[in-house]
């Protein structure tokens, strides 16, 4: 089933939401945090509940309110976002049923925990909105891939989009399933990335390079690439020939790499044993 996807710039936010409750503020809760405040929202509209110390403190930190459990007094909650680790909720959950009884949305980032999951916990009538960000979220370079169930309406569509897209562009899903794939390519992709810059870094050792030098170019080589890639308005196929002169250095690297199976059939593989986990473990 092919997805209905929607992308969208990170440059303006289009339906700044009222009070929202971040639950968890570890390394993606303290990245969204961050964007938030970055994009002017109301630290007064905001709370954050984390039972450890240091999740509060970090919230803290950006003078944003915090208690260690859930709290009266927080007003008309619009959004729930719950950035924990997938096995917490089990025991947790059930200690926020008031907040969405209340009418508010919630909004996941709890990796492989699938929206009948809540609905199961919380009922099919609440609305559920599902996301996947990825690593380059924890410097506003990030995308997020969002699904929604049939309960979210358009307004919450519209709040769940911008909270993400403080931390990167968004990508709307027709159909979940599609999460895995999403999940494979851009979630653990970040980790292909690095080891190609591994890779490049003990290539260079090897071809006499020390180790500073060879991973100061490796590293600005791929960051720099993957920019102007970003930049361009020719696709990658495009920019590979064309940095790429006949009888060159670059053609006999790629003879090399394009060889079969080849580097495309190796990520390909890559892609179906992460996606297939994902499916796994959901």
């Amino acid at each position: 089933m092919e997805a209905e996807t929607r992308l969208v710039g990170s440059s303006e936010i289009s339906c700044t939401p009222g009070n929202v409750v971040l639950v968890g503020c570890g390394n993606m809760g303290a990245a969204l945090l961050g964007g938030w405040l970055a994009q002017g929202m109301d630290r007064n509209r905001l709370h954050v509940i984390d039972s450890a110390p240091e999740g509060r403190e970090r919230a803290r930190s950006m003078q944003v309110r915090t208690s260690a459990a859930p709290t009266k007094g927080l007003g008309t909650v619009e959004v729930l976002v719950l950035a924990v680790k997938p096995q917490q909720l089990d025991d947790m959950l059930g200690d926020y049923t008031g907040f969405v009884e209340a009418g508010a949305a919630i909004l996941s980032i709890a990796a492989g925990k699938p929206i009948a999951y809540y609905e199961r916990r919380l009922g099919r009538e609440r609305p559920i909105v599902r996301a996947m960000p990825n690593t380059p979220a924890a410097i506003g370079q990030g995308i997020t891939a969002l699904v929604a169930n049939a309960a979210v309406d358009e307004r919450q569509r519209a709040m769940a989009e911008t909270l993400m897209r403080a931390v990167g562009d968004v990508v709307w899903l027709a159909d979940e399933s599609l999460m895995d794939a999403v999940t494979a390519v851009s979630g653990s992709g970040p980790a292909y990335v690095f080891l190609l810059i591994e890779a490049l870094t003990v290539a260079g050792q090897a071809a006499g390079l020390d180790t500073e030098l060879a991973g100061r170019l490796a590293m600005a080589t791929v960051a720099g690439a993957g920019a102007y890639a970003s930049r361009s308005e020719l696709a990658p196929a495009a920019l590979r020939r064309q940095v790429t002169s006949p009888g060159g250095t670059t053609q006999a690297a790629l003879e090399v790499l394009m060889r079969e199976p080849g580097l495309e059939q190796l990520v390909k593989d890559a892609v179906r044993a992460a996606a297939k986990r994902s499916r796994d473990l959901a």
